[in-house]
């Protein structure tokens, strides 16, 4: 039934090492018909339930039923279509870790990191996941994405945001990020994710707030200092932005700074060369509003590479997050039994990265959705994306 070019041989080539969890006795669904019937569900809106997408068993189900005859061309579907509590009993019990390691060794054979490519890390909470009771889970989802690919590159779960600061270290060092520039919200300006940033040959972009204490006040008076004497004799670059719009005008004024002898503490963090300030003046209906934030770099004092490291990560929340919250419906996705939330949000970054490898379409990713649920023949082309790059 597979073939070397069909999705199934692809899915297999990395997501075989996945352990089934099943008794092999009880089977009566291969494990990667499950798993790529709730791949193209995924992906597909609208006509099965959701317009955003089966985001429950039965939805998935229903989508396997109306699609029958067209995956039976490719997979083979000993019993049919799986029921939803098999769909259910599946993913809840596929062991998280398995799965994003072949997710990660799929992107790894996909996707070349290139030298001062930008990664962003940032979390996610699943809001709409509850347990059996009707209490809301405290799963966050923690996500490296490259900005400039608009691919996820991996992710990983935590209990609760405070907990980002202990999962990002290892996660980090399962991707191959030499070269690369990250940038990581506060949360993750910790010593240890620094060292661990220059220890796997990266760079990072550390967004400072007042959980820093002693170092975000010298940073910032340093450059309240530097800025009260109009930054005479003090070598520095500075860089600003205009932007227009829906009745805003935003001008970001962007400054960095290669003196960091007199920081309290900078000898505790790993690779530390310079610091960044960002200024952000919006002016909406005639009132004003101004934000000031601080960062400390380990590249030399670039305010170019900062401005855009700066404004690359808004885009894990501008891109990523909003397609997962406003396309895929995140947020309602109530799953919650067993590892099933934390499988299916690996499985939307799954279906979100399948579609941005599709170079050829010039439409954005809720066309290109809509296009997979009209088209077969284009789901099957945007599922050929789990082929490794030759290009």
């Amino acid at each position: 039934m597979t073939t070397a070019a069909s999705p199934t041989a692809l899915i297999e080539t990395h997501f075989g090492a996945l352990k089934d969890p099943r008794a092999s006795h009880s089977i009566e669904h291969k494990l990667i018909d499950i798993l790529i019937i709730t791949i193209c569900a995924t992906i597909c809106p609208k006509g099965y339930r959701y317009a955003y997408g089966a985001n429950d068993w039965e939805a998935i189900a229903e989508y396997g039923q109306t699609k029958q005859d067209w995956l039976k061309t490719w997979l083979e579907l000993p019993n049919g279509i799986p029921s939803p509590d098999t769909f259910n009993r599946v993913l809840a019990r596929i062991k998280p870790t398995q799965l994003q390691q072949c997710f990660m060794g799929w992107i790894e054979a996909v996707h070349q990191v290139t030298e001062g490519e930008l990664l962003n890390i940032d979390g996610k909470t699943l809001r709409g996941a509850k347990f059996a009771d009707n209490s809301r889970s405290l799963i966050h989802m923690v996500t490296v994405w490259s900005a400039s690919q608009h691919l996820v590159l991996g992710q990983t779960k935590v209990s609760e945001k405070s907990n980002e600061i202990t999962a990002i270290p290892p996660l980090l060092e399962m991707l191959a990020i030499r070269g690369c520039l990250v940038s990581i919200d506060a949360m993750g300006c910790q010593t240890e994710i620094a060292k661990v940033i220059i220890e796997q040959g990266a760079n990072y972009v550390l967004a400072l707030k007042g959980n820093q204490g002693d170092l975000h006040t010298d940073v910032a008076q340093l450059f309240t200092s530097a800025r009260a004497q109009d930054f005479q004799n003090i070598e520095h670059q500075f860089h600003s932005t205009v932007e227009t719009g829906h009745g805003r005008i935003e001008t970001r004024r962007y400054w960095t700074m290669g003196n960091t002898e007199y920081l309290l503490g900078a000898q505790k963090w790993s690779g530390l060369k310079s610091i960044g300030m960002v200024e952000s003046q919006r002016k909406v209906n005639g009132t004003v509003s101004i934000e000031q934030r601080y960062y400390i770099l380990s590249i030399e004092s670039d305010v170019q590479k900062f401005a855009h490291a700066v404004r690359s990560h808004w885009s894990i929340e501008n891109q990523l997050h909003w397609i997962l919250d406003v396309g895929f419906a995140e947020d309602t996705a109530q799953s919650c039994s067993g590892y099933s939330a934390e499988n299916l949000a690996v499985i939307r970054h799954v279906g979100i990265n399948l579609l941005s490898r599709d170079k050829k379409s010039q439409v954005g990713v809720k066309t290109r959705r809509l296009k997979a649920g009209w088209d077969d023949n284009y789901l099957k082309t945007v599922l050929s994306a789990l082929n490794i790059s030759t290009s």
